[in-house]
């Protein structure tokens, strides 16, 4: 079965609760590898990893199995690497030693590709548009200025209140996306003068 490219490192980190450093040692480990790509929107990166590593990365961590040879943690991910994209079940990887993924990492898994669809299906880049920027797409809303109100104390339902034509997944979707893909350049004004 083809593996796919679904998200970057940095959403595959938010997504599976862990730091991105996490992620970059195991690739680094070669425990898994990413998969080159073009960039989906913008500014966006270029190496990505199949769905299935926020299951791998939520459930070493809900276990507290971080610290487990790197043996082990390759037989985690290569048993994983085995089951269908969306599919979870115990997995033995050392004889007598079993990781419950489906209990420890089914949510995880769902909330990684529900985010999947939204994104692929709302936010889009045209360099018409905000000169590319990342927007909600049919819109002029970029993924940060959603950040940007919800940093500032807004919630989603204010969101979907203000513009009742998007739906909830959409801002949800964009809010992780402008977490995970952060602005690049200097920044504007005079920074200087916000510290305390």
């Amino acid at each position: 079965m083809p593996i796919t490219a679904d998200l970057t490192i940095r959403e595959t980190a938010a997504l599976s609760g862990v730091a991105r450093t996490t992620i970059e040692k195991a690739l680094e480990a070669r425990v898994l590898q990413s998969l080159a790509g073009p960039a989906r929107l913008r500014g966006g990166a270029m190496r990505y990893l199949p769905i299935r590593a926020v299951a791998y990365f939520h459930a070493l961590k809900a276990a507290n199995l971080t610290d487990l040879p790197l043996r082990h943690k390759r037989a985690i991910w290569t048993n994983l690497a085995r089951l269908e994209p969306m599919q979870l079940e115990r997995i033995e990887f050392t004889p007598g030693a079993m990781l419950d993924l489906e209990r420890l990492a089914a949510d995880s898994l769902r909330n990684a590709e529900q985010y999947r669809k939204a994104r692929d299906r709302y936010i889009t880049s045209d360099e018409d548009i905000l000169g590319g920027t990342p927007v909600i797409a049919g819109t002029r809303l970029s993924v940060y200025a959603i950040l940007g109100r919800l940093q500032d104390g807004d919630g989603i339902d204010d969101l979907t209140e203000d513009y009742p034509e998007i739906p909830r997944e959409a801002f949800e979707a964009a809010e992780i996306y402008a977490k995970c893909h952060p602005l690049r350049g200097r920044p504007s004004g005079r920074p200087w003068r916000n510290a305390a």
